[in-house]
């Protein structure tokens, strides 16, 4: 995919394991191989980053995703989500990196997660509202001062 593609990121509640990758796998290869708009199909794509996220992306520059097809992209991570029971159209979920790992944390838990020194205005958190390719490189993962979680720090 070019640098262009729009990306949607969805994110588990926990990681994924083997099995359940090769699921996911077999069923996102088979729904980008047919995904279209309007009866034209979308160049796509999709990886798994973390074993705990999947990013659908697509390449707009001839043509772009309609609603339709937005809604059949996500019907196919909702059919996932219900076999694999990960929470993944939750929005509501923040994940950092603490110690190495990923903690996903609720937005009511993330002012404990700061009193306790595990989430830091240093602290490298997810931005899962991301839209291009290109910012995964620079822009998905981010110091948490660089988010919208800064107002909760003492600058």
């Amino acid at each position: 995919m070019p640098d262009t593609a729009r990306v949607w990121i969805y994110q588990a509640n926990r990681k994924f394991s083997n099995e359940e990758k090769d699921l996911i796998t077999s069923r996102m290869t088979a729904f980008c191989d047919q995904w279209n708009t309007h009866g034209n199909r979308m160049p796509t794509s999709f990886d798994i980053k973390y074993d705990q996220f999947i990013i659908l992306s697509v390449d707009e520059s001839q043509l772009g995703a309609s609603g339709c097809s937005i809604d059949s992209s996500v019907r196919t991570l909702r059919e996932l989500d219900e076999v694999l029971q990960v929470n993944l159209l939750d929005q509501g979920k923040v994940s950092f990196i603490n110690q190495d790992e990923i903690t996903i944390s609720s937005l009511g838990q993330i002012k404990e997660y700061i009193q306790d020194g595990q989430l830091t205005s240093s602290t490298k958190v997810f931005n899962t509202t991301v839209q291009r390719k290109e910012d995964l490189k620079d822009k998905w993962l981010i110091p948490a001062s660089d988010s919208w979680l800064n107002r909760y720090f003492n600058n």
